[in-house]
Order: C-alpha cells, then sequence, then structure tokens
C-alpha cells in the first residue's frame, strides 16, 4: 500500500468560521442589551461602565490574538508495516505562551489524538472499525530542570529532554500509531479516517491546586480531518 496524503475536508466549516458566527450574534445580543441598560445610567455609572470594558478588553487581547492561529493537523501520512494499518501526523499552532508558562509552573498539557477508522462501502452503510484516542502529556521537573513527555500508546514510556523544541516537538508528531491490524482489512475496499487533536490540561498531584496561582483555561481542538483511501 502506498503512503496517502489528506486533501482538504469536503463539506465541513472551520472553527474560526463557527467562532466568528457565534461572535457576531453575540454582539448583537449585548447591543440590544446595553441600549436598555443605558436609559437607566447616570453619567457616573457610565464612565464606569467603559472603564471596566476597556480593562476586560486589555486583558483579553493575548486571547483574542491566539485564537488568529488556532491549532492544525497537517502532514497526515496513512500507510502500511507488515502487520498494520500506520498514521502520521503532525499538530501547527501547537503551543501558546500561556501553556508554555503553565506547563513550568507545574501544569501537565495533554494532547489528544482520536481517530475513528471507517469502511466506507456507501453514504448509508459506514462501518465503524475502530474508534481510539492517544495522549502525550508534557510535564515539567524543576529539580532537573527538564520536560518529560509521556506517550499513552507506547505502554506509558516517558522520554526526558532539557530541549523545550525537542519536548514540543514529541507532543505534536505521531510517528507510526498503529490503527488496526491488516488482518482486519479487505483488499481494494475503501475506508477512511476521522482525526481530531485536542490539547488541555492535566490534572495536578493532589493538593498542588492550592500552591499554584488560578489561570485561565486554553482548552483548544483542531477541527476534524477525513482521509480516505482504499487498502
Amino acid at each position: 500500500m502506498r503512503p496517502w496524503l489528506t486533501g482538504p475536508c469536503r463539506g465541513q466549516i472551520s472553527a474560526n468560521q463557527v467562532y466568528v458566527s457565534k461572535y457576531v450574534q453575540l454582539i448583537s445580543y449585548r447591543a440590544q442589551a446595553l441600549r436598555s441598560l443605558f436609559h437607566s445610567m447616570n453619567f457616573l455609572d457610565i464612565r464606569l461602565f467603559f472603564l471596566c470594558a476597556y480593562l476586560l478588553a486589555c486583558h483579553l487581547g493575548p486571547s483574542i490574538a491566539i485564537a488568529g492561529e488556532p491549532p492544525e493537523i497537517k502532514d497526515i501520512i496513512v500507510t502500511t508495516s507488515e502487520t498494520d494499518l500506520l498514521l502520521f501526523a503532525t499538530v501547527k499552532n501547537g503551543f501558546t505562551q500561556e501553556m508554555l508558562d503553565d506547563v513550568r509552573s507545574g501544569i501537565p498539557a495533554v494532547f489528544t489524538y482520536q481517530m475513528e477508522l471507517l469502511k466506507t462501502d456507501g453514504k448509508w452503510f459506514n462501518t465503524t472499525l475502530v474508534e481510539s484516542a492517544v495522549t502525550r502529556t508534557l510535564s515539567f521537573d524543576a529539580a532537573s530542570n527538564t520536560y518529560k513527555i509521556v506517550f499513552s500508546d507506547q505502554g506509558d514510556k516517558t522520554v526526558t529532554t532539557d530541549d523545550l523544541d525537542h519536548a514540543k516537538q514529541l507532543m505534536a508528531e505521531l510517528n507510526g500509531v498503529k490503527v488496526i491490524a491488516l488482518a482486519q482489512l479487505v483488499p481494494d475496499a475503501p475506508y477512511a479516517i476521522h482525526f481530531k487533536v485536542t490539547l488541555k490540561k492535566g490534572s495536578l498531584p493532589l493538593g498542588m491546586h492550592r500552591l499554584l496561582p488560578i489561570s485561565a483555561l486554553w482548552d483548544f481542538e483542531t477541527d476534524w480531518r477525513t482521509i480516505e483511501f482504499r487498502y
């Protein structure tokens, strides 16, 4: 079987398009509410209101900028070994500075790679063969000044490095993850893999949340990507 690379997703709306649509709708609702509110406010109330709005905008500014470059999946390749169907992929824009700061503070970062393998005999008769997820968990050891990456699909194998760029690369790449045994596939039959990645904070050790400052949530996820192929 030759490697297959993804093309654009068909019939899908990007996360940014959905976000913008909901944001415009929210602004419209807020504008109607503000018109009613201002009729009952005096001059001092209005000045305080705009001061609070300005401070909030300054606080949210970096988050809005981050939303301009959402995480996305690149370089998806489906190929085979002698015994298994394998998946390769890379996540771009997977880290923000806030995430890295939190990792350095002791909060793990978890990348969850979700995948679904379908046998696509027709639009109405697709059969799900595999639904699975693998994780990469990044943590920082302040005592040794090193990063640790745990691979769930490799028996919780742990790699330690003092190079942040190397740690980010290990988190953002899938290199030959086993999807299904070839013995379970039908030669020359049509298949599809749906694939996405979720980036979120990991759980803290017991009691550690009391020692760390509370920071904003930074859960992100990519759009679903689809690759079609024949075995």
